[in-house]
C-alpha cells in the first residue's frame, strides 16, 4: 500500500504500482461510446497510462491537457487517461476541450485501480483512483512508473515521456 497526501494529509492506496520490468496487468475499461478496451486493443504500441481521481478537478484537468499537447509528437504510442468518471463526463471534457491525441477510458465498471494498486482505501477519496503515471514499451514492460505523493500536484510529464526514448 502507497501513502501519498491529499493537501498535506496522509492518504492509502489499496497497493503499489507495478516494478518496472514487470508486464502490465490486463485491463476492461470504458470508453466514451460505451465500448469496452482492452490491454490487447493496444498491442505492439508504446503506452502511458495517465490515472487520476477526477477529470472534474483542475489538477487532472491540467494533466489531460498536458498529455494530449504532448502526445502529437510521440510515435507509435497511445496515452491513455484512466479514472473513475463516468464516460459521459469524460466525453463531454474532451468536445469542450478539443482533446483528441488521447484516448480517454472510464472504470466506473472495472477493477483496474485494484489491479493496478491505485484505487484510494481511505480519506473522501475512498474508492477514486490516485494520480499515478505508468509507462509501458510496445511489449508491454513496464519501465516508468510514478505515484505523485501529493494528490494535488501535477506529475512529471518530462520522466515519463523520456522513458519512451
Amino acid at each position: 500500500m502507497a501513502e501519498i497526501k491529499l493537501k498535506g494529509n496522509p492518504v492509502h492506496t489499496v497497493g503499489n504500482l507495478p516494478e518496472k520490468g514487470s508486464q502490465l496487468k490486463d485491463f476492461t475499461l470504458v470508453s466514451s461510446g460505451l465500448q469496452e478496451k482492452k490491454l490487447s486493443d493496444y498491442a505492439g504500441k508504446k503506452i502511458v497510462l495517465n490515472i487520476f481521481p477526477s477529470v472534474d478537478t483542475g489538477v487532472c484537468a491540467a494533466s489531460v491537457r498536458a498529455f494530449n499537447q504532448k502526445a502529437a509528437a510521440l510515435e507509435n504510442t497511445v496515452v491513455i487517461n484512466v479514472s473513475k468518471d463516468l464516460p459521459f463526463a469524460l466525453s463531454r471534457f474532451c468536445a469542450a476541450e478539443g482533446i483528441e491525441n488521447v484516448e480517454t477510458l472510464s472504470d466506473f465498471r472495472g477493477h483496474f485501480g485494484e489491479d493496478y494498486g491505485v484505487a484510494f482505501s481511505d480519506s473522501p477519496m475512498k474508492g477514486l483512483l490516485s494520480r499515478a503515471v505508468i509507462v509501458a514499451n510496445e511489449n508491454g514492460e513496464v519501465i516508468y512508473t510514478e505515484q505523485v505523493p501529493e494528490i494535488t500536484s501535477e506529475p512529471n510529464y518530462e520522466a515519463a515521456l523520456n522513458a519512451l526514448k
